[in-house]
Order: C-alpha cells, then structure tokens, then sequence
C-alpha cells in the first residue's frame, strides 16, 4: 500500500508573533519553526507503524519552500521512506489541498494522512479539501486506525462521544491525538534520512480565489482585579459593570 503523509512547518508554541506594518505578511524574523505536531505525532506515525506491521511504501509531502527541508528531514528520519516538495510558498489552504490532491493522485497514493489541524492556523480544512479534489471519502479527527487489506475500521471524536467507521481505499483521513505515539528520531534513522530521496517539484497552475486581507493580533489580556471574598457587593458591581462577556 502507497500512504502519503502530509506535512507543515508552523512557528514553535513560545514563538513571539507579529506581522507586518501593513498586516499582509507573518514577520518570521528570529522565528524557530518546527515540524506541525499533530502531523508529525499522529499522521506520520501511525503511517509508519502501518507500513512496519504490514508492508508498503510511506512517502512525506510539503508544499513549502526550500528552507523546509529540514522539517521534511526529520519527517524521514522518523520513518518516511522518500519524500516530495511541491516548489512554492502557498498562500492558503485552497491552495495547499489541490497541490496535495495532484500529487496524490499522480502518484496513485491509496491513503493520504494529515495531521487534524495546524498549531498556527487551527483551521482543519486542507484534508477535507484534498479528499474533495480527490473525489473520495474524508475521515476527520481519527483517534485509532487499523487496515485489514484496503479496508480501514477508524475511530474518531464526535460530540460527546466517539464513533466507528469503515471506509475502503483510497481514503484521506485526519489524525488526532490518540492515533499514534511521538517517536523520536533516532541516530540510525537521521543518518539515513540524509540518503532518502527528496523529489522537488513545481506546483500544478491554480486560480486560488482566496488572498489574505489582513492579520492582526488579539486584544491584549486584561489585567486581573482581586476581590476579597468577604466584599460581595463588590463582586457584584464588578459583575454587572465591568466583566464582559465572550
């Protein structure tokens, strides 16, 4: 089986964000990036586990710019096998899912993993998207998966609760926590990834309707008023006057 794992670079959590004097553009200046977690924890490993337990090929996808490669490194130091770049900085999701899509359908991957979500955007649309472009099933916020021949059984998180489907090859599913355990690239595996093949290609042309107007940070944290709890009158007034409701 051909599993294809989708993965992003995203600011680490401790990051300071800012962004341009026009608001148009993330300043990346003195910016650490790492490897998107729910894709490397979750989507990427549970591929691997997979092809571990029953054959086939794990190949890593990004579509990104060339200082990605080290994020794309450390993906195959996990356990990708080889890995492709899709030459361009993508501008939105739009964007990213129909690179995706053309690479997994040239290359006639049957399960493409992704993480549930960026740690930057918190979006969760590039999977649904890939699967739409691909004209197959979706399968969003998997916390266990096992394959029996083509046939996935998954569980994912619905409200209050959870559910099981079964879906046949070819699929896209998300990954959420519970699909897998972090590993941690070991010496033998980040000196073999060195040697992995890593294919850079030029995006597919697309009309992405979608450009960004403007980023702006939140409103700045409040800070917190202190109430002793034998003035309840004042708690109150605070209450009534003061506390905004989100």
């Amino acid at each position: 089986m051909k599993r294809l794992v989708c993965i992003s670079k995203t600011p680490d959590t401790t990051a300071q964000i800012s962004f341009s004097a026009d608001g148009k553009t993330f300043n990346s200046a003195g910016v650490q990036y790492i490897l998107n977690p729910y894709d490397e924890w979750y989507a990427l490993v549970r591929a691997v586990e997979l092809k571990e337990k029953q054959g086939g090929t794990v190949t890593v996808l990004n579509v990104g710019l060339a200082e990605n490669d080290q994020i794309i490194r450390k993906a195959l130091a996990i356990g990708g096998d080889d890995a492709i770049r899709v030459n361009v900085d993508p501008k939105s999701a739009l964007f990213t899912a129909k690179q995706i899509a053309e690479v997994a359908q040239s290359g006639g991957y049957e399960v493409v993993f992704c993480g549930k979500e960026t740690i930057d955007y918190n979006a969760s649309e590039v999977g649904a998207m890939v699967a739409e472009f691909l004209d197959v099933p979706f399968i969003s916020y998997a916390t266990h998966l096992e394959m029996d021949g083509q046939t996935a059984t998954i569980t994912r998180d619905i409200e209050g609760g959870s559910e099981v489907v079964e879906v046949v090859a070819p699929f896209v599913v998300s990954a959420a926590k519970g699909m897998a355990e972090q590993r941690i690239p070991n010496m033998r595996g980040i000196m073999m990834a060195k040697n992995k093949p890593l294919k850079v290609v030029p995006p597919v042309p697309f009309d992405d309707p979608v450009q960004v107007v403007q980023f702006s940070l939140p409103p700045a944290k409040q800070g917190v008023k202190m109430v002793s709890p034998e003035d309840m009158d004042e708690l109150v007034r605070l209450l009534h006057e003061e506390a905004k409701v989100i």
